[in-house]
C-alpha cells in the first residue's frame, strides 16, 4: 500500500471519527449536567406533563381558532418555500414578469389573511369561568 492511499485512507477515518464525534458528543454532554429527576407514579404516565389529569383527554376541547391559527400557520409557511424558485427566476426571465408574479403571489396570501381577519378567526374568545 502506498503512502498517499494511506494518507487518503486516514483523512477519511478522522471525517468518519469527526461525524460520529459531532453526532453523539451533544448526547453524551447533555446525559452528563442533566438534572437528576425524581421518578413518580405520573412519570409513567402515556402523556405525563406534571399536571394531574381529570376526566378523559379526549373530553376536553379545543377552540376552533386554535385549529384555524395552525392551518393558517402551515398554509403560510409551505407557500414561503414557493418564493425561492420565483427568486432563483429573476435571473432568467425579465425582471417585469417575475416581480409582477412575485406581487401578485403575495396579493393572494395578503387576500386569504384579509378574509380570515374579516371572519374573525384571529381572535380569541375569552374562556368562561
Amino acid at each position: 500500500m502506498s503512502s498517499v492511499l494511506a494518507i487518503d485512507y486516514m483523512y477519511v477515518m478522522f471525517f468518519i471519527f469527526g461525524g460520529l464525534l459531532t453526532a453523539f458528543l451533544p448526547f453524551v454532554i447533555a446525559w452528563l449536567i442533566r438534572p437528576k429527576t425524581v421518578v413518580t407514579n405520573r412519570s409513567h404516565q402515556t402523556y405525563e406533563c406534571g399536571i394531574e389529569p381529570f376526566n378523559q383527554m379526549w373530553d376536553y376541547r379545543f377552540g376552533i381558532s386554535y385549529y384555524l391559527y395552525a392551518l393558517i400557520f402551515l398554509a403560510f409557511d409551505v407557500d414561503v418555500l414557493y418564493l425561492f424558485p420565483v427568486v432563483t427566476v429573476f435571473d432568467r426571465v425579465s425582471a417585469v414578469r417575475g416581480v409582477s408574479e412575485f406581487f401578485i403571489f403575495i396579493g393572494i396570501l395578503s387576500l386569504a389573511v384579509i378574509y380570515a381577519w374579516t371572519k374573525g378567526v384571529f381572535t380569541w374568545e375569552k374562556k368562561k369561568a
